[in-house]
Order: C-alpha cells, then structure tokens, then sequence
C-alpha cells in the first residue's frame, strides 16, 4: 500500500513540475489544422510544426475556450518565430480584423493589437502568399499595459486608385513625434473594381523614394504593404523615421484603398493620467 501511494505522489508530482514549465501565453499547440484539404502539416517532438502550404490557403489555431472567442485585451502583440527566414511573403490574421503582412526574408512575424478590438478572438490563420513549406518553431503573445494617445494629423479623403494619387503631410506635424510612437491611418478598401483582391500602401519620406524604416519587414521588393479590410494600418516610428519626418515630412499613396484619417499615437499605460486607447 505505502508503495501505491509513495508511486501516486511520485506521478502526481512530476505532473506539478511538468505544468509549472508550460508557458500561458505560447499557443503553438493550438495550430493543428488547415484550410485547404490539399494542404498538410507535421507536428515535432520538440512542439515545432512543418507546415506544407498553398498560395492564400492557411494554418488555423482555435484560440477558443469552451467553444467562445477569447479576449486578448490584456495583451500587446502575436509573435510567430520561424526555423529558417521567410522564402515567401507571409501573413498573419487575428480574428476577422487585425492582419500583418511579413516580408520575405524575416524570422520573426509579429501583429501589433496597438488598442483594436481583441476582445472578440475566436482563431488566428498563417497564410502564404505562394505554395512553400514552412516550420514554424513558436508562437505566443506578450502581455502589455499600453495605451496609445491619439492625435490627427491629417483629415481628407484621399481614394489612391492605380496608384494614381496620394497625399502629403508636410514635416510641422511630426515635431511632437518620438521613436515609439505610431502612424495610424484610418482607411476603408475601395471596392468600386470587383475584380480587385489585394490593397496596398506605400509610405516614404516627401520629395524621395525612400520608404519608412519601421514597417520595413512589412514591405514587398516594391516597398509596398499588403493590408486587408481591417480599416486600420498602423506604422512603429524608428529614431530615423522620426529625423526624417521632422525634416522633409511623408508622403503616402497606394492600391485601391480610401483613406480618411491620419493619427499620430503616443504611447501611454493604463493608469496614467490623460492616456486614452
């Protein structure tokens, strides 16, 4: 008897040990189907996947629990580590809303929430812009306590077509900006061409073909990001894009979107007096 139950406390033991290693916030386990029947994938002993992937099909995680969406709200990002840099353009979408697009070459792909609704998440996808095989090592989420402070900066209406026009915003409303701080563009996806599928902006420094530095793993061979119907695309300012803003100012155009509203966002943290979301 005492041998049972000295084995009992043995296993039940080594199970505490086992979960205290899990990490809450890595989801990788939870990536165990596609959305293509032609598409497959092959899970590691070390917990990496092998995903063998069509052109805009996807890996699916269900993030849900007891079979209702999640809230995220508590967190600042989703990250994807990859075994080797990216061969094809990637993308990843939270919910219905919230996608990223990784350039090829990268890593690392990581979806900013920046204060958009992650209240309601229910699965994330990994598409690929062309058939590939990729191994995806981990993904996970960071926490955060960020808030982001809201300034416009520029208001019109500006529908980009074929590229055929774009705005400036000149470099007097970007002396208050700092590295960290965001561009937020408030945008709606022109649909006035059915045979349009993809959207694109193209942010450079005024008067040059330089494009920003801080969505730079975001960018095609083009210098150009790929965007979804979200309505919303936001850019990380580095200490270079904030020079340069300061002193020649931006210049935006792009592919078949609308945009209405350019905001700079400060970052905040929940408790501080006057921060909002």
């Amino acid at each position: 008897m005492m041998k049972h139950i000295s084995a009992i406390l043995a296993v039940l033991l080594l199970a505490s040990c086992t979960n205290s290693d899990v990490d809450p916030n890595d989801i990788t386990a939870k990536f165990d189907g596609t959305q293509n029947i032609h598409e497959s994938l092959e899970r590691h002993k070390d917990g990496s996947i092998t995903y063998h992937a069509l052109p805009w099909s996807g890996l699916v995680a269900s993030v849900r629990e007891r079979n209702l969406p999640v809230d995220w709200s508590g967190y600042e990002s989703i990250s994807i580590e990859f075994a080797q840099p990216l061969k094809v353009g990637t993308q990843l979408k939270v919910g219905r809303n919230i996608r990223t697009f990784g350039r090829v070459g990268i890593t690392t792909l990581r979806c900013y929430f920046d204060g958009q609704d992650v209240s309601q998440i229910g699965e994330v996808v990994l598409q690929t812009a062309d058939s590939c095989d990729l191994t995806v090592k981990r993904v996970y989420l960071t926490p955060g306590t960020s808030v982001w402070d809201s300034t416009p900066i520029w208001t019109g209406e500006c529908a980009f077509g074929n590229w055929e026009r774009g705005f400036t915003i000149p470099p007097e409303h970007f002396l208050d900006a700092q590295e960290g701080d965001q561009l937020e563009f408030i945008y709606t996806i022109d649909t006035s061409d059915p045979k349009i599928e993809y959207w694109q902006f193209k942010t450079i420094y005024d008067g040059t073909d330089r494009t920003l530095e801080g969505n730079a793993d975001q960018l095609n061979d083009w210098g150009c990001a790929s965007v979804g119907d979200a309505g919303i695309f936001r850019i990380h300012l580095s200490a270079k894009d904030v020079k340069e803003l300061r002193k020649i100012g931006m210049f935006t155009n792009g592919f078949w979107c609308i945009v209405t509203q350019v905001n700079l966002l400060k970052r905040g943290y929940v408790g501080e007096t006057g921060s909002g979301s």
